[in-house]
């Protein structure tokens, strides 16, 4: 979808990203499906294709790997390349919401109030907690798909790293035997992950006077979680979903190490597909 039909569908979270870019904002859809599948899993990356963190300017150093904020599109891609070649009895759909986030003339503003796909609004108070608004519009849409299962993946918070360093990523999850399976599957597929809580107090953090939720809370300790939490409230009533933070693993700049090597690491590729694979085989319900 283009610019155009994101403005007619109303989705107000990547437009907004997008808007201070000479690029315009894309959602891609990709499906693959199988003849004998019964069930349908959907999911969603975060496709920032550089995020110089909008008005609320990055500081120079910390804008030098942000070509790597699209790595959890990128994985969503890769991660249906490898179903599609597989052939896996399962359905999965695929979302790439992708917005350029720059600091141009149209760009969003801090205090801006932006209605996201269906209808939630957002109080935006900082710009730069940007990839939490194109994957609301994306999580929203999932539900047309009536998934059994739906994960998003994103390089979503530099608390992840904080918490969790470079080579292991964060699992939240609609409860936490399903964070526990996630993580699990993960480790089969030879990735690190953990599974992280989203502590019902920290809610509250994202209230807004103006809107239905604000994307960032003031209160920046567990920022983690509470991006978890905001996704959260985006997700389709009666869907088992799993949030994927791969801020640490997804670029290396420091020396290859094992298969990993310098760069874009292609992280959460193979849980995806490992995921996938286990959902077609029952493992996974």
């Amino acid at each position: 979808m283009d610019e155009n039909e994101l403005a007619k569908e109303e989705y107000g979270g990547i437009l907004a990203v997008g808007m201070g870019s000479a690029h315009p904002p894309r959602l891609v859809r990709l499906e693959y499906t199988h003849p004998e599948a019964t069930s349908t899993v959907v999911f969603a990356g975060k496709g920032i294709t550089f995020d110089s963190g909008g008005l609320s300017l990055k500081p120079p150093k910390a804008m030098e790997t942000m070509k790597a904020d699209m790595s959890g599109a990128a994985a969503v891609l890769g991660a249906l390349q490898a179903i599609a070649a597989l052939g896996p009895v399962v359905n999965v759909v695929g979302y790439l919401p992708l917005a350029e986030n720059m600091p141009g003339g149209g760009a969003q503003r801090p205090s801006d109030v932006i209605t996201i796909y269906g209808g939630k609004t957002v109080e935006v108070l900082n710009t730069d907690a940007e990839g939490r608004l194109v994957l609301a519009d994306a999580l929203a849409r999932s539900g047309a798909d009536a998934p059994a299962l739906l994960v998003d993946v994103a390089t979503l918070t530099g608390a992840a790293t904080v918490a969790l360093g470079n080579r292991t990523s964060g699992v939240m999850a609609t409860d936490e035997s399903l964070a526990a399976q996630i993580s699990e599957s993960a480790k089969r597929a030879g990735e690190a992950m953990w599974p992280m809580p989203l502590p019902e107090d920290l809610r509250k953090g994202l209230d807004s006077s103006v809107a239905d939720i604000a994307n960032v809370s003031a209160d920046r300790a567990g920022g983690m979680l509470t991006a978890g939490l905001f996704l959260r409230e985006f997700v389709p009533d009666g869907v088992r979903w799993a949030h994927l933070d791969i801020a640490g693993p997804a670029f290396n700049d420091g020396g290859a190490y094992g298969y990993t090597p310098k760069g874009g690491t292609g992280a959460a590729v193979r849980t995806l597909v490992q995921v996938a694979l286990d959902v077609a085989d029952g493992t996974l319900a």
